[in-house]
């Protein structure tokens, strides 16, 4: 898609993405906060589920759509797959940075500890420098286009730990419960606590998608602009 019809295309979309993640926020926030029962074993504390798993699913997902971005700038050149992965990569650091947090405010009731060097928290961890070390080489050139393929290919060599991340659980011993959701045979949580987790999940998919819309518009934009300065300084 060309970037002038992605502009005029968001502004047609976004007002009703904006109003899609708002209410799919204020309803996964009601369920969660109000309507689901505390845990038998955890009591209340078990409410950061409704935002740590969430964010965690986010992070992967989000790392695995800027290095999709990143390899079609990579292979096609096309600009506007470079702006949507530069667009993406902060949005991704901050669910793999709320994942971190609310895992620590949640492991410190259950294990007794802020953090441990479990494979799942390291990993986890790892990716969210690995956002980091993106959003740090896309600002890191003089030329854009420089920037924005360095992060792609850092993007797409750091696809190998996503795999790490959602099976540490899987193939190691760790104090990381496993999986409760997606897994063979169906989830193990009650319909009560699936429910506004589910609506979660959408809710923060839908936020994700309408600041992405946001960003990547600006960015387009941004880049508009350069090119007229430079377009004129030229003459």
């Amino acid at each position: 898609m060309e970037p002038a019809r992605f502009v005029a295309l968001c502004g047609r979309v976004l007002p009703f993405a904006v109003a899609l993640a708002v209410a799919m926020l204020a309803a996964g926030l009601l369920f969660s906060l109000a309507l689901s029962p505390a845990d038998y074993q955890q009591g209340e504390s078990v409410r950061i589920m409704y935002v740590h798993v969430p964010a965690a699913w986010m992070a992967l997902f989000v790392y695995a759509l800027v290095a999709v971005l990143g390899g079609v700038g990579l292979a096609f050149g096309h600009a506007l797959a470079f702006h949507a992965a530069r667009a993406a990569a902060p949005l991704g650091a901050a669910f793999a940075l709320l994942c971190l947090v609310s895992g620590s405010l949640w492991g410190k009731p259950m294990w007794g500890a802020w953090w441990v060097w479990d494979a799942r928290l390291t990993s986890m961890l790892l990716l969210f420098f690995l956002y980091l070390g993106q959003i740090a080489l896309s600002g890191a050139f003089d030329r854009q286009a420089r920037g924005d393929r360095a992060a792609a290919v850092l993007a797409l060599v750091g696809c190998v730990n996503l795999p790490v991340v959602k099976f540490s659980v899987d193939w190691w011993h760790t104090l990381h419960q496993p999986a409760s959701v997606f897994k063979f045979g169906g989830p193990s949580i009650d319909p009560s606590m699936l429910l506004p987790l589910l609506l979660m999940a959408g809710a923060f998919k839908a936020v994700f998608f309408a600041l992405w819309l946001i960003r990547t518009r600006t960015a387009v934009a941004a880049s508009r602009v350069a090119a007229a300065r430079l377009a004129g300084g030229a003459r």
